[in-house]
Parts: C-alpha cells; sequence; structure tokens
C-alpha cells in the first residue's frame, strides 16, 4: 500500500475541485487530486456546456424560420440531430484540455484516478493509496435524481447524463420535471423539431420570480411546447409506440422518449463519512459558514456542501477554502450575492431577493423598479422586445434584481457585482453605456429609480426655478 502525505486533498475533479487544487498548487501547496471518473465533472461533460452548445443549435434552427421580420425568406431547417450532438462534443473537446489531467499534473498536482473513501478521521484511501492530508476537500457534485416513479425502473429514460448519447432525434419528447434543465431542454428539442410536453408536479420554473417566469412559459407555449402543471407523474410505462406517463387525476400522456429532470441529489455515498464524523443533511454534507464539515479538517464545496447548485458556486466556494486552508485567514461563505440563469430563449436570471422576499423582509422599505424591453432601442432593432427587468431597492440600494429577456445571463453581471460590493442606485445611474446596447436595460433601470425624484419633485422644481432668476 503506497502511503502519500500532502498539504491538500481533493476529493472530485469537477469544477470546484479543479479550482481548489489551481489555486492551491500555484500558491505553494503540495496537492492531491481524486477523480475516478471524466475530469471537468459533471459541468464539462454532462451539464452546462453540452446542454449550451445544443441549445445553440436549437436556435440557430429557430432563427431560420423566423428571418422574415428582418427582410429575409424564412426557410425550412434541414436538422440532422446527431450532427448537431456533434457540435456539442466538439463544444465539449475544445474545453476538455484545461479541465485535463495532463494539465493538472503540468501545475505539480498529482492526479490519481481513484475513488476516495475515508478510513479514519485523518486518512483517505483510493485505490492502493493512503492520503493522509493536513486538509481535506470534499468535491463530489451531485448527479441526477431519478424519483421512485412505478414502472420507470422498466422503461428506457434519459437523464442529463445520458441524453448527449443519444443520436436519434426523439419524436416526441417527455419532460419530467419544469425546472430550469427540464425547460432549457424542452425548448432546444422543440426547436431541433421534436414534439415536447413537460410534466410538472406543481408550478413550471417554480423557484423563479412568478412575473418573470410567465414570461418564459408564454413564449414556451407559443413555440408548441405542451406544459402540464400541478401534474405529478404517478406512473410510467411501455406503450406500443413508445412511452406513457400517467399523472394524478388520470390525465396521460404519450411519447417516444422520457427525460427525467426533477433535480439533483449530492454525491456522498460509499465515501466512508461516518468513519471520519462528518455528517450529512437530506441535502449534502453538513457545513458551517466557512465550509468546514463537523471534522474541521474536512471542508464540502459546490453540490456536495447541499446549497445551491451552480457551477459558479462551487468556484466561489473554492476561494473560500483556498483563503482558510492555505492561509488560516476567516472565511465564510453567503449567498446574498450570487447570480444565477435559464438559458432559455429569452433568458431568466436572478441575483439576491426576489420581490416577494423583499417586501417580506422589508415591507413598505421595497421600492421595486421596473423597465421594459420595448423601450431598449437595441432590442427594437434586434426583434428581441420580449421582457423586463425588476429592481428591488431598500433606502437607495438594491437588494435584489430579476431581469427576463435577451441576454438576461449577461445583463445579471452588473448587478453581481453591485450586490457583492453593497454599492447603490446611485452608482449604477453614474455608469455611461454605450448606445445603442442592451447593457443601457441597467442604466435605465437605475434611471427609472431617480426620474420621480428629480423630475416629478416639486422641491426640486422650486429649487431650479430660484437659482434660475439668480443666475446671471
Amino acid at each position: 500500500m503506497d502511503r502519500i502525505k500532502t498539504d491538500l486533498l481533493i476529493i472530485g475533479g469537477g469544477s470546484g475541485g479543479l479550482s481548489v487544487a489551481a489555486g492551491a498548487v500555484q500558491m505553494g501547496a503540495s496537492v492531491v487530486l481524486l477523480e475516478d471518473h471524466k475530469m471537468g465533472g459533471d459541468c464539462l461533460n454532462y451539464g452546462c456546456v453540452p446542454s449550451k452548445a445544443l441549445i445553440a443549435s436549437g436556435k440557430a434552427a429557430h432563427a431560420m424560420t423566423h428571418a422574415s421580420q428582418f427582410g429575409v425568406g424564412n426557410v425550412v431547417p434541414q436538422v440532422d440531430y446527431a450532427a448537431a450532438k456533434d457540435h456539442v462534443a466538439d463544444v465539449i473537446g475544445q474545453i476538455e484540455p484545461v479541465d485535463s489531467q495532463e494539465r493538472f499534473e503540468s501545475l505539480g498536482v498529482r492526479v490519481i484516478r481513484e475513488r476516495g473513501r475515508f478510513v479514519s478521521e485523518t486518512e483517505v484511501q483510493a485505490g492502493d493509496h493512503i492520503i493522509t492530508a493536513r486538509r481535506v476537500v470534499i468535491a463530489t457534485g451531485s448527479s441526477p435524481l431519478v424519483p421512485p416513479i412505478p414502472g420507470l425502473a422498466d422503461v428506457p429514460y434519459l437523464t442529463n447524463e445520458t441524453l448527449w448519447a443519444l443520436r436519434e432525434q426523439p419524436r416526441h419528447l417527455l419532460v419530467i420535471g419544469g425546472g430550469p434543465i427540464g425547460m432549457e431542454m424542452a425548448q432546444a428539442h422543440r426547436r431541433l423539431g421534436s414534439d415536447v410536453t413537460v410534466i410538472e408536479g406543481a408550478k413550471a420554473l417554480g423557484k423563479d420570480d412568478p412575473e418573470m417566469a410567465a414570461v418564459v412559459l408564454d413564449t414556451l407555449h407559443d413555440e408548441g411546447i405542451h406544459i402540464a402543471e400541478h401534474a405529478l407523474a404517478k406512473e410510467v410505462r411501455r406503450a406500443p409506440d413508445g412511452i406513457e406517463v400517467e399523472v394524478e387525476g388520470g390525465a396521460v400522456f404519450r411519447g417516444s422518449h422520457v427525460l427525467i429532470a426533477v433535480g439533483r441529489k449530492a454525491n456522498t455515498g460509499d465515501m466512508g463519512l461516518d468513519v471520519a464524523g462528518i455528517e450529512t443533511t437530506r441535502t449534502g454534507i453538513k457545513v458551517d459558514a466557512g465550509l468546514r464539515t463537523t471534522n474541521k479538517r474536512v471542508y464540502a464545496i459546490g453540490d456536495a456542501a447541499g446549497g445551491l447548485q451552480f457551477t459558479h458556486v462551487a468556484g466561489y466556494h473554492a476561494g473560500i477554502v483556498i483563503r482558510s486552508a492555505l492561509f488560516g485567514l476567516p472565511s465564510k461563505a453567503s449567498t446574498a450575492h450570487i447570480p444565477w440563469a435559464t438559458y432559455t430563449d429569452p433568458e431568466l436570471s436572478q441575483v439576491g431577493l426576489t420581490e416577494e422576499q423583499a417586501k417580506e423582509r422589508h415591507g413598505l422599505n421595497t421600492e421595486v423598479v421596473r423597465f421594459h424591453y420595448t423601450h431598449n432601442d437595441r432590442a427594437i432593432a434586434e426583434r428581441k422586445t420580449k421582457g423586463l427587468i425588476k429592481v428591488m431597492v431598500v433606502r437607495g440600494r438594491p437588494v435584489g434584481v430579476s431581469i427576463v429577456g435577451y441576454q438576461a445571463g449577461e445583463l445579471i453581471n452588473l448587478w453581481a457585482l453591485v450586490l457583492a460590493n453593497k454599492l447603490k442606485m446611485k452608482h449604477v445611474a453614474a455608469m455611461v453605456s454605450p448606445y445603442p446596447t442592451i447593457g443601457e436595460v441597467n442604466k435605465r433601470a437605475a434611471g427609472a429609480y431617480f426620474t420621480p425624484r428629480l423630475f416629478q419633485s416639486p422641491t426640486v422644481k422650486r429649487v431650479v426655478g430660484f437659482v434660475q432668476r439668480w443666475l446671471p
């Protein structure tokens, strides 16, 4: 048995683990990284990267059928689903070297392609290796949650991990789950020519601001996606021409393929966590504000920590751990400034509190400022006027922003900066935005906040009148 001593042991080679490894080794720490599957984790191989690549294929097809609004004739695209999947694979292949074992070994990380399991509070076994580390980081990510629907195990179903191997285009895709993943894949497949039905047990996009989600859902309806809400899947079974899903109440939906997109579960099984004195919760590993587990030598980050399940959160957690584990500095994770986006068309993004949350927390001190894309000249030129921004403001300081519309995922970046640095609306209003850009939506929202204070204020008008009478 090979015994290894190191400063930092990282279990999991996804985005969070790789961020910790790259940062720590370049700062002089000795680092061992364990990964028993694909380097890059879910994000590169099954999640963010392939899904956005397929969405891009769907957008290209959709643009061809809606070109007449620009004076170009509409055409029916010749969709090659297998070729679209080749595009997905090519995108992954271009990014893959950045996350590869070879790159990290070139940085000085010792990469062991084995599964890690605690054999004591201070030791982890990986194959023929026993590793003792000053600090351990669990970055094992998450996997698709497959609900115990009767009959599901007896039919061929897809998840976000198996979808990318599918080469035959679904004739009619049934999507169980109306969250971000389900809706993104529903729209991409519809635009590529599949019939699509979304089956959601509660409300589609139910975690987002209802006003903003409604804009997305209306668009999906218009594109021909059938969305069945409050339809809890009761049974899945084979049918002569494919698969049937029966929901509570008796309605039956029939399709050729079924995609399970009801959420994700943290990968914490078979790791010997109990041996190491590491407690878990219903959603993942129990951590404190500094991301330490109940074993103070061990951290958990990203999806494994049981909080927000986003790649950028795992990267943020990596910075918290590096400050704590390498420099011994107190460092706490927060969620108040974490943005997220759903990459439907139109996009949907959020940072901080929603309108409902802001009013619950701050009551009458909450002002809600709205600005619609219909008043943005670039959006008019691009025929992308469906959407709006809402900024929740308390005493001049934004506490939350919701955006739905073209490039909402890009626009939210500014507000993530504002919330992270506790800036005020005056700072956004002072920004000069180039004309004409979609980014003006942000500045105009700040302008909408100050409009009643400047242009509709009797006091301001009296002051201006007084000054004008006395100016030479």
